[in-house]
């Protein structure tokens, strides 16, 4: 008696499975769109009217595309997975929005072990919510199911966007003057990076469970860690419509002097004051939990500064009262200064941390 062919359902890839996933995922992403998006969900490619752009004298096109990292792995492990998209759409939106761009839309790619629809439906509906939160488009995306590759629990996102900015109105390095002031933007809290040393220091060496209830945070461990990153796309938009703007740089792995320093000229340095803020709790825990020195906490954590802003001095007053007026936390933490000849880093972090 022979034996049956072998299926791609028998190889673990459950296509019904998918159908049903894409079926459900359908009305979160109807509500991430746009007027220039053509077409629904369910080609082979996402469609954007073009012609939108006629208005601008010399459109650029800017792309970005990011992850968030093993921040996934709280997601898993906490079984909350309408949040995660969320951290995505806000890796790739701001960095887009760095050089002036407002975003148009994303596409995005879900990677996991076993097909789970409500599950994926779950992860897109909070792609989704980002996208409405920055103002842009969801067109399409892929979910790939990789059996014997990944666990069936394992997952991980990555994603893509394109924005437009006029060619006059780039932002960055170039524009930037001496007597700039340099704005801070509240994170809220770890965002998404610095995960694999966040998880190691609490998770290995302190031996913290996720349902921890933390006092000092106000809540669990784990709703801490899986806090959304926060979206500051529309905000710095809004900035470039109010007021001056020079520079925009967003604070992700790599640390607050690094990323700054990608926007700061040679000839030029940031000198930022940590006693203009305190970082939230949860950068003490990691520090204290870890015996993390505070040069290492610096360079891989944001350290409550999710994006800065660099201003001519005589636009810092509507820069604070715009951000503020949209409920993000801002402040003065700095200013730029010319580079003397012993002045070795782009950016220059003095003082100690208020509180």
């Amino acid at each position: 008696m022979s034996e049956s062919g072998s299926t791609y359902a028998a190889a673990g890839v459950d296509i019904e499975a998918g159908d049903r996933a894409v079926e459900l995922m359908k009305e979160w992403v109807k509500k991430a769109s746009r007027p220039e998006v053509v077409g629904g969900l369910g080609g082979f490619a996402g469609l954007f009217d073009a012609s939108a752009l006629a208005r601008y004298q010399r459109p650029l096109l800017a792309s970005a595309t990011d992850g968030v990292g093993t921040k996934v792995d709280i997601a898993r492990r906490m079984g909350v997975y309408d949040t995660i998209g969320r951290d995505l759409v806000g890796m790739v939106v701001d960095d887009l929005v760095v050089c002036g761009a407002e975003p148009l839309f994303m596409t995005d790619y879900i990677c996991v072990g076993k097909v789970y629809p409500e599950r994926v439906a779950a992860i897109v509906k909070g792609i989704a919510e980002g996208c409405t939160l920055a103002g842009c488009a969801l067109v399409g995306g892929e979910t790939a199911e990789h059996p014997g590759l990944l666990g069936a629990d394992d997952f991980d996102v990555a994603g893509a966007g394109t924005g437009v900015v006029e060619a006059d109105r780039v932002l960055g390095a170039e524009r930037i003057r001496t007597g700039d002031a340099v704005i801070a933007m509240a994170s809220s809290g770890l965002h998404s990076n610095g995960y694999s040393l966040v998880r190691h220091v609490l998770f290995d060496r302190a031996g913290w469970a996720l349902d921890r209830e933390v006092p000092e945070l106000g809540r669990t461990l784990g709703e801490e860690l899986l806090e959304p990153t926060r979206i500051y796309s529309l905000d710095c938009l809004a900035l470039t419509r109010t007021t001056e703007v020079h520079a925009f740089s967003h604070i992700t792995g790599g640390g607050l002097a690094n990323n700054l320093a990608r926007v700061i000229p040679e000839g030029l340095r940031a000198v930022v004051d940590r006693s203009t803020w305190t970082p939230g709790a949860i950068f003490q825990l990691v520090g204290e939990a870890g015996s993390v020195e505070r040069l290492e906490l610096e360079k891989t954590l944001n350290m409550g500064v999710g994006m800065m802003a660099v201003v001519p001095a005589g636009s810092v007053d509507v820069a604070l009262t715009t951000l503020a007026d949209r409920g993000v936390e801002a402040w003065v933490s700095g200013e730029i200064a010319e580079r003397t000849a012993g002045d070795v880093e782009a950016v220059t972090l003095t003082g100690d941390h208020a509180g």
